[in-house]
């Protein structure tokens, strides 16, 4: 990883308060890149990084910040990641009693924020080129251990979306590719999931996992690093796994 360098190179990293995108933000910060990051939440990162306090389901408001962002950047932003996203503090319920308001959080939060990302910096990608990362999930490529059907199908979206968005934006010299990391412990509600598993279902997942061990934000920020740079120049609407072999 040491030989990935984006000095002179803005990034965009979304949902940056805490676990996959604090990692992301900060790698690569650490790499030269000039970042830009934002949250809901407050955040706590790097002095360099350059962070903005933002609800991403006000499109508008998004849309804003990515023109600030390019109009700062002369060269274009090279990269944006995708990973806002979750269950909006929500757990498993039966379908039956899952309100239109509950599935459409985590519809937006999830699928639509990364498509409305993805529209506001497509045309300055076009002309500068460029690459987005949308970080999935394990939920993308089979059942969501969460249960959430509405996290699962957002998920499985995202995917799609990254597919069509590669062969849309491709013969542009823009590459889009996704991130499906397994059951990673990033954040309050993903330890209350583990610890609601109690020691047999910890065991179990373990044994699932052929490293025998969990992912860390760190290992998910490395894959993201390595399909952002030129290393990975011929990666084009791919998913990749990060979840220690299943």
């Amino acid at each position: 990883m040491m030989d990935i360098d984006f000095h002179g190179k803005t990034v965009v990293v979304t949902g940056a308060a805490l676990g996959f995108g604090q990692a992301i933000a900060e790698s690569f910060s650490a790499r030269g890149a000039q970042v830009w990051a934002a949250d809901l939440q407050p955040m706590a990162l790097d002095e360099r990084i350059r962070t903005r306090q933002l609800d991403l389901l006000d499109g508008c408001a998004s849309a804003a910040w990515i023109a600030e962002v390019e109009a700062a950047s002369p060269q274009g932003i090279a990269v944006l990641v995708n990973n806002a996203g979750g269950v909006a503090g929500q757990a498993f319920q039966p379908i039956e009693t899952v309100s239109d308001t509950d599935w459409q959080r985590v519809i937006d939060i999830n699928l639509t924020v990364s498509f409305s990302l993805s529209r506001a910096v497509a045309a300055g990608m076009k002309r500068h080129g460029g690459c987005i990362v949308n970080i999935s999930s394990g939920a993308a490529l089979q059942a969501s251990l969460t249960g959430v059907q509405a996290y699962c199908a957002a998920k499985h979206a995202v995917l799609g979306l990254t597919r069509q968005l590669a062969h849309e934006l491709g013969p542009q010299g823009v590459r889009v590719n996704a991130v499906a990391p397994g059951f990673v412990i990033t954040n309050p509600a993903t330890q209350r999931q583990w610890d609601a598993m109690g020691v047999n279902g910890q065991a179990a997942l373990m044994r699932n996992i052929a490293l025998r061990r969990l992912a860390t934000p760190q290992d998910i920020a490395n894959v993201t690093l390595w399909l952002a740079s030129d290393m990975a120049a011929m990666v084009n609407g791919q998913i990749i796994a990060v979840d220690g072999g299943k």
